[in-house]
């Protein structure tokens, strides 16, 4: 299953992140999202520097497994979660849960990895929302939120708990 997240989850924006905020910037403005969310320290970091301002920022301190300094943040609201390195724990998914319903800024630190929190994403925003994430070496993914895309995100998920059961 590993092998089917490595392709990018929607459009692939790529280049330094100089280009990708400047695409990333025209396609905020093109769908006006109800909420954008960013999952991970690097992508996170970028947009906001780009005074982007993204609703939920969801990260674990790392880039690349290697420990960075944390983001400042500002005045989000900081919520604290654990997920376990391949999975999606039910807790984790009940903060994100919260962090999209809070309507206001939101950062969620994972104690562990965020990477695979793009899925309970995907399901929790409202339709049309934007959820962008990072494509090791190639640039970031924008993923829109739509049914088509929630139908996806939730066999996957439901696949994974096949996997494990």
């Amino acid at each position: 299953m590993r092998l089917e997240l490595k392709s990018p989850l929607g459009m692939l924006l790529e280049g330094a992140p100089s280009e990708t905020i400047k695409q990333l910037r025209q396609l905020i403005i093109q769908y006006k999202p109800p909420l954008l969310a960013v999952v991970g320290d690097f992508t996170s970091k970028n947009i906001m520097k780009a005074c982007l301002d993204p609703d939920i920022c969801v990260i674990d301190h790392r880039i690349m497994r290697e420990e960075v300094e944390p983001l400042d943040h500002g005045k989000r609201e900081v919520f604290s979660t654990h997920n376990q390195p391949g999975t999606i724990d039910i807790e984790a998914w009940r903060v994100l849960k919260d962090a999209v319903t809070l309507k206001s800024k939101a950062s969620v630190i994972v104690e562990g990895e965020e990477d695979l929190l793009v899925l309970p994403l995907i399901l929790l925003a409202p339709n049309g929302s934007l959820i962008v994430y990072g494509q090791p070496r190639k640039g970031m993914v924008v993923v829109e939120a739509s049914e088509e895309r929630k139908a996806w995100a939730e066999d996957f998920i439901n696949r994974m708990e096949e996997e494990t059961s």
